[in-house]
C-alpha cells in the first residue's frame, strides 16, 4: 500500500516585472532575474534547491521502483569491461573499467595486446575530490612519451591542459586553463597545439602554441579567428604529415594545412570560407581526399594536388554525388577508401579498392541498424574497423579484411542476466507528414508486447543541426521495453537521416515542419493501433527539448507526460544575446533574430514565450547548473511560467543537478541514476509502478 505523505507547494518564483528590448520589439520576462551568471545569487540558489527539494518529495513514492530500475540497468553492466586495442606506432591503446568504479583507465601495451600493460591515466585516482570529472582527449607525442590531456572538473567544457611524462609516470607542472578538449603535438615531441576558448562566448577562437616547461603566458599565438559564426579546433591528417587548423561552422569550413616535420609550422590556407561549402581533407601520397558539398548537396568525395585547392578544376571526382545517398564519412588507407554513407535513413559501410574492381558494400539484414568507422589509426592497414549496432544488438566492434572479405566480430559490448536479442524486435516504417513528407520511424519493443491499442509509447526526437538520430542499442532502455513499453525514434526534418534535403527543410524559417513531423508521427502510431493513446509519452534533450516545449504549448492532449533533458527553451532570448555561448555561430540553424522575417518566426514558436493558459502534460525536466550549452535558467524560467499559466493538476517538475553541465553527471553510473529516475516517472504515469503507481505522495 502507497505511503501518503505531506509534500510542499510547487515552489512559486515571485514575477518580478522585467523587460527585455531590442530593435524589434520589447518583451516582458518576469522571471528574468533567475539568469545569475555568477552562480552565487543566493535567492536564485535557494529557489532552485527548494525545486531540488520538490521534484524529490514528488518522486518519493517511486523511489522503490527507481532503486529497482537502476539495479537493473548497472546489472546488466560488465564491470571489469576493456574496449578493444588499437595500434599504433608500436603500441596497442585501450581503455578499461574496473569493477565498481566510475571512470577509465586509459592503458596501452607495448608491441602486442599481450604486451605489459603501462596505465596512463587513471580517471578514477584524477577524480578524486571532484564532483564531476571528464577527461577530454588525449595525445600522444612522435616520441611514444609525453602524453598531453585535457581534463574538465566542473561540467562546463572549459577544458585545462595538462601533460604526464609516460616513462617517469611524472605529472608535469604546466597546466593551460580554458581550452578545447582537442590538442596536437609538434614533431619534436615539446610543444603542442591547442585551442583557447573566448571567456564569454566559450567559442575556441585562438590557436596558441605551448612549449613545455614555459609560462603560459609565453604560449605563442598562431592564428585568431575572427568570424563569431565559425569555432576553430586543431588535428593532424591521418599519415601525421600535415597539421591542420579547422574553423568550422554548422554550414561552412576554413581550412589552414602546415607540414608536420616544420621546427616552426606556417600555415596555409587550404579554402576560404564560402557559405554553403562543407570541406573536410584527408592525405595521401601528395594529394587531398576531401569530402565536399561544393555542387553536390549530399556530399561527394574528390581529389586534389597539395597546393591546387583552389583550382576547382583541379579536383577530380572519386565518390560522385549522389540524390538518393550521403556521404557522411571516410577513411584512407595506402590500398582502398573506406566510406559511411546513409542510404534510406539508414548508414553503411562501403569498401573502394585503389587498384580498381568493384565496391564493396557492406550491409545488414535488421529492419533498422547503424554502421560507422572505428579506430583506423595506420596507413597501411589491410583491414577497416567499423562498428555496428542496432536496437536488439549491442555495440559491435568488426574488422574487415579487404583482401579475403572475411568478417571478423572483435567484440560486442556484453549485456549481463538474462538479456537475450531474439526477445525483443525492431520495424523501420514510414510516417505521413501533413505536407506529403514520409517521416521514418525506428520501433522497438518486446516480441510478447507487440504494438497493440494498449500499448504505451515513448517517442524520442531531436531533429536539429542536421545530427542524425541513429536506430542504436540502449541497455538501459531494456527496463522500458521489459515493461510493456514500445519505444520509438521520430526521425524528424532538421536532422539529416534523408539526406541534406532533410536538414534543410527542418531549420530556419522551416523549423515548425521539425515540431509537426513529431506530431504526425504520434498521430500516425495512434491511428495504426500500435499504442494507447491514453499512454503516450515524449522525450527529447537540449534542441530536442525545444522539439519537447512546442509540442507541449501545440498539441498538449496528444502526451501524458514528457520527459525532458537540458531544454532550449528560450530561443529567441538566447539567440538575442550574442555574449552567451553558441549563439552567434548558430545564426545558421536558427536566423538572426536582428532581421525581423526570424525574430517573428523564433517569436511565433519559441517555447518560453507561447507558453499559454491550457492544459499541459506533466512533466519532467531536468538541467545541468554548469551548463554552458543550455543555461539553467532557460528551463528553470520555463518551469516557472508553466506553473503559473496552466489550468490542470499534472505536476511539473525540475531538477536541477548542482554539480554538472550539458552532459549530465560524470561516471558511468551516476547517470544511470538519472534515468532510472526518468524511467520511474514514466512508468508511474503510465500505470505500471506497481505499488508506487502514481507521482506524488
Amino acid at each position: 500500500m502507497t505511503r501518503h505523505v505531506p509534500v510542499p507547494a510547487p515552489p512559486a518564483a515571485a514575477p518580478r516585472r522585467y523587460e527585455l528590448h531590442s530593435p524589434l520589439g520589447t518583451r516582458a520576462d518576469e522571471y528574468y532575474w533567475l539568469r545569475d551568471d555568477s552562480r552565487a545569487d543566493p535567492a536564485v540558489r535557494a529557489h532552485l534547491e527548494a525545486e531540488n527539494a520538490y521534484t524529490a518529495a514528488m518522486l518519493e513514492s517511486l523511489r522503490p521502483l527507481e532503486d529497482e530500475i537502476y539495479a537493473e540497468i548497472v546489472g546488466r553492466i560488465k564491470q571489469d569491461d576493456a574496449s578493444v586495442p588499437y595500434r599504433k606506432r608500436g603500441f596497442w591503446y585501450y581503455t578499461r573499467y574496473d569493477s565498481g568504479l566510475e571512470y577509465p583507465l586509459y592503458c596501452r601495451r607495448p608491441g602486442s595486446p599481450e604486451g605489459p600493460e603501462q596505465v596512463m591515466l587513471d580517471g578514477n585516482a584524477m577524480a578524486a575530490g571532484s564532483e564531476f570529472f571528464q577527461v577530454g582527449g588525449i595525445a600522444i607525442a612522435r616520441d611514444d612519451r609525453m602524453l598531453a590531456f585535457t581534463e574538465d572538473r566542473v561540467g562546463r567544457r572549459q577544458y585545462t591542459l595538462r601533460f604526464r611524462d609516460l616513462a617517469t609516470g611524472e605529472f608535469l607542472e604546466d597546466a593551460v586553463p580554458n581550452v578545447e578538449a582537442g590538442v596536437v603535438w609538434l614533431a619534436d615531441a615539446c610543444a603542442v597545439l591547442y585551442v583557447e576558448k573566448h571567456p564569454e562566448t566559450l567559442l575556441g577562437y585562438r590557436v596558441r602554441c605551448h612549449r613545455l616547461g614555459t609560462a603560459v603566458a609565453e604560449d605563442a599565438l598562431v592564428y585568431e579567428l575572427d568570424d563569431p559564426s565559425l569555432f576553430t579546433s586543431v588535428d593532424h591528417t591521418k599519415d601525421e604529415k600535415y597539421l591542420l587548423i579547422v574553423a568550422g561552422g554548422h554550414d561552412a569550413t576554413e581550412v589552414r594545412y602546415a607540414e608536420a616535420t616544420a621546427p616552426v609550422p606556417r600555415f596555409t590556407l587550404m579554402l576560404p570560407k564560402e557559405d554553403g561549402h562543407e570541406y573536410y581533407p584527408e592525405h595521401l601520397d601528395g594529394r587531398w581526399i576531401m569530402r565536399s558539398n561544393w555542387q553536390a548537396p549530399n556530399f561527394r568525395l574528390v581529389e586534389v594536388p597539395v597546393g591546387r585547392e583552389a583550382d576547382r578544376d583541379a579536383w577530380r571526382d572519386l565518390v560522385p554525388h549522389r540524390d538518393d545517398a550521403s556521404l557522411e564519412d571516410f577513411d584512407v588507407f595506402e590500398r582502398f577508401l573506406a566510406i559511411n554513407e546513409r542510404s534510406g535513413g539508414l548508414l553503411r559501410m562501403r569498401i573502394r579498392p585503389w587498384r580498381g574492381g568493384p565496391d564493396v558494400f557492406i550491409d545488414s539484414d535488421e529492419p533498422a541498424f547503424t554502421m560507422g568507422l572505428g579506430a583506423n589509426l595506420e596507413m597501411a592497414a589491410g583491414e577497416v574497423r567499423y562498428t555496428y549496432t542496432s536496437p536488439t544488438t549491442p555495440p559491435s566492434t568488426y574488422d574487415y579484411d579487404v583482401e579475403s572479405g572475411a568478417r571478423t566480430l572483435l567484440k560486442r559490448e556484453p549485456v549481463l542476466g538474462d538479456f537475450d536479442p531474439g526477445r525483443y524486435a525492431t520495424e523501420y516504417r514510414w510516417a505521413p507528414a501533413r505536407d506529403g513528407a514520409r517521416v521514418p520511424v525506428t520501433l522497438v519493443y518486446r516480441r510478447d508486447f507487440p504494438p497493440s491499442p494498449g500499448s504505451p509509447l515513448l517517442q524520442y526526437g531531436y531533429g536539429a543541426y542536421g545530427l542524425s538520430m541513429d536506430p542504436e542499442f540502449s541497455l538501459a532502455r531494456l527496463s522500458l521495453l521489459d515493461r510493456g513499453f514500445v519505444f520509438a525514434i521520430a526521425h524528424v526534418r532538421g536532422g539529416q537521416e534523408m539526406g541534406r534535403a532533410w536538414y534543410d527543410a527542418g531549420k530556419l524559417l522551416a523549423k515548425k515542419n521539425t515540431f509537426n513531423d513529431f506530431i504526425d508521427v504520434t498521430r500516425h502510431l495512434v491511428a495504426a493501433g500500435c499504442v494507447d493513446p491514453a499512454r503516450v509519452f515524449a522525450t527529447g534533450g537540449s534542441a530536442g527539448g525545444l522539439l519537447m516545449g512546442a509540442i507541449a504549448n501545440v498539441a498538449p492532449e496528444l502526451y501524458r507526460g514528457i520527459v525532458t533533458q537540458v531544454p532550449f527553451v528560450d530561443v529567441l532570448t538566447t539567440m538575442l544575446d550574442e555574449g552567451l555561448p553558441l549563439t552567434t555561430n548558430e545564426y545558421v540553424e536558427w536566423g538572426d533574430p536582428r532581421i525581423p522575417e526570424y525574430h517573428d518566426y523564433m517569436l511565433s514558436y519559441s517555447p518560453y514565450d507561447n507558453v499559454r493558459a491550457q492544459e499541459y502534460p506533466a512533466m519532467l525536466v531536468t538541467t545541468g547548473f554548469w551548463d554552458s550549452q543550455v543555461q539553467y535558467f532557460e528551463p528553470a524560467k520555463w518551469v516557472a511560467r508553466l506553473r503559473r499559466l496552466k489550468t490542470d493538476d499534472h505536476p511539473v517538475l525540475l531538477r536541477i543537478n548542482m554539480e554538472a553541465g550539458h552532459g549530465g553527471k560524470s561516471g558511468r553510473f551516476r547517470r544511470y541514476r538519472e534515468i532510472a529516475e526518468e524511467f520511474a516517472f514514466l512508468l508511474g504515469l503510465a500505470g505500471l509502478a506497481g505499488q508506487a503507481g502514481r507521482v506524488g505522495p
